[in-house]
């Protein structure tokens, strides 16, 4: 089984991978179930959270985590993704972690590859495990997901966080609201503001302005982009009573998160996300290997 899409798991397989990480994250279960095993960390691009926590994951459960060093590789002399993905299946690894640029590589590689493959992001396409963390993460905090209205704003056309999210907390039982700039949201579908999908929310979780990914800069003057689409003390005041934040990182502050709100211990939940992406990284590790 690979693990390229929000899809690609059965709501039982959901329910089994938040429970298993909240239980994973309070200490309540033994682990080090995967001694012996071999994953590959494959990132054709830049990330310290992803690839660290997978690391991290494969480490607390007793396999070996191995990470190409993509700019020191055979990439910088021409090989293809298909040859990378072939010459890598023959060392024979139970598990590749794979982020790259292009939407739909991880599919390609995993079409290659005999081990699972897990997608730890694919262009503008999806993140898988980002969206699992972030419902662990509100599991964790809140307690459930059911009945939340959770506000996903920013970089929408751009971001892979946002369609897996969107993906899969209705599935939950959630309302998802998706706002930004006009520029950043997809073609089809209902535009709402930021304002508008932050009222009344429970959750408000804000994205990246992926400058990478824009042919245009947003917001070329100081703080226009805050005002205009970020999240401030003015603007999350409409969210609901004891409203949470969360961001997937890295974070641009004073673009779109307010500082302040960022480190407000009471309000964000930033941190615990990356906790909980170790103990959720290893929930998915384990159903694909244990």
């Amino acid at each position: 089984m690979d693990l390229i899409s929000i899809d690609d798991l059965s709501d039982a397989q959901v329910e089994w991978i938040l429970d298993r990480a909240v239980r994973l994250h309070q200490g309540r279960h033994q682990v080090g179930g995967l001694k012996g095993r071999i994953v590959f960390n494959l990132f054709y691009e830049a990330s310290t959270r992803t690839l660290m926590s997978f690391a991290t994951a494969a480490h607390r459960l007793g396999a070996t985590a191995i990470t190409l060093p993509v700019e020191q590789s055979s990439v910088r002399k021409g090989e293809t993704l298909d040859d990378t993905a072939r010459t890598l299946d023959a060392m024979r690894p139970d598990a590749v972690v794979i982020r790259h640029r292009e939407n739909g590589s991880a599919s390609s590689a995993a079409a290659i590859m005999a081990c699972p493959v897990i997608n730890a992001g694919d262009g503008t396409n999806e993140h898988p495990t980002q969206a699992l963390l972030d419902a662990a993460t509100m599991r964790q905090r809140v307690g459930r997901i059911d009945g939340l209205k959770i506000a996903i704003c920013g970089d929408i056309k751009h971001s892979r966080v946002a369609r897996s999210n969107a993906k899969l907390l209705p599935r939950l039982g959630a309302e998802v609201r998706l706002a930004g700039p006009p520029e950043l949201m997809p073609e089809s579908g209902a535009c709402l503001s930021v304002d508008e999908a932050i009222a009344g929310a429970d959750i408000v979780m804000m994205l990246r302005v992926q400058r990478e990914r824009l042919d245009q800069e947003f917001g070329d003057a100081p703080g226009e982009y805050l005002r205009l689409y970020g999240l401030t003390d003015e603007r999350l005041a409409r969210a609901a009573p004891g409203a949470l934040v969360m961001h997937p990182g890295p974070m641009n502050r004073g673009v779109e998160i307010d500082s302040a709100i960022a480190d407000d211990a009471a309000r964000s939940l930033i941190n615990l996300q990356v906790a909980m992406g170790v103990a959720t990284r290893m929930a998915c590790l384990e159903m694909l290997l244990a």
